[in-house]
């Protein structure tokens, strides 16, 4: 794979653009063994997104840049991120798939999932990882009120809401694990990288 789309923003940053979550995991995981090198210099932080990577406070620009410019990131590269597991009550109120609620739950729990990138909401993660074709569009009309620890999905994507907040997408189950804890380090239990399997647990 080849890294295309540098662009400098503003005086320390550089945001690198990308097709999919695929290409951005492998930039994303090569970055990290450079930093862990000491390839890269001093740079603040690696923010994945869907499309796109930030490389923020980064001291010198134009060799990190060139350096960007002749990356060969692994397409297949996997995470190597520590294992989380996610303790799920499977009584989500959205039907999923025109399957029973067993099969349901043993399509969801048999990936394991990757945190591709974190957003909407302080420690939710974009989960991937379930098969294409498990993929459920958001619901047309969003709730007012998700509670917490709600297990969702949306699109290729699995996430789990960290707090209270409105939100459209299918609700599978729920988790009272504590996801955003801002006395934590760090507060997001599920952040870029970490690798992610969903257990089924009784009420």
């Amino acid at each position: 794979m080849t890294v295309g789309g540098v662009r400098r923003v503003g005086e320390r940053a550089l945001l690198v653009e990308l097709p999919g979550t695929a290409e951005v995991a492998a930039l994303y995981g090569w970055l990290r063994e450079r930093q862990e090198a000491g390839e890269l210099g001093e740079v603040d932080e690696l923010v994945p997104a869907a499309r796109t990577v930030l490389l923020d406070g980064v001291a010198d620009v134009p060799a990190v840049a060139a350096l960007l410019r002749t990356a060969r990131p692994r397409a297949a590269a996997t995470a190597g991120g520590p294992l989380v597991e996610v303790p799920t009550v499977y009584d989500g109120a959205d039907p999923l798939w025109g399957v029973s609620e067993e099969a349901a739950v043993r399509i969801h729990t048999e990936p394991e999932y990757v945190v591709a990138f974190c957003g909407f909401a302080p420690g939710f993660g974009y989960l991937t990882g379930l098969p294409e074709r498990y993929g459920v569009p958001r619901r047309d009309t969003p709730r007012s009120s998700v509670p917490a620890g709600s297990v969702a999905l949306a699109g290729p994507y699995t996430g789990a809401y960290p707090s209270p907040s409105p939100g459209g997408w299918q609700l599978i189950g729920r988790t009272a694990l504590a996801l955003w804890d801002p006395v934590r380090e760090p507060a997001a239990l599920l952040t870029p990288g970490v690798r992610v399997r969903f257990t089924a647990e009784r009420a």
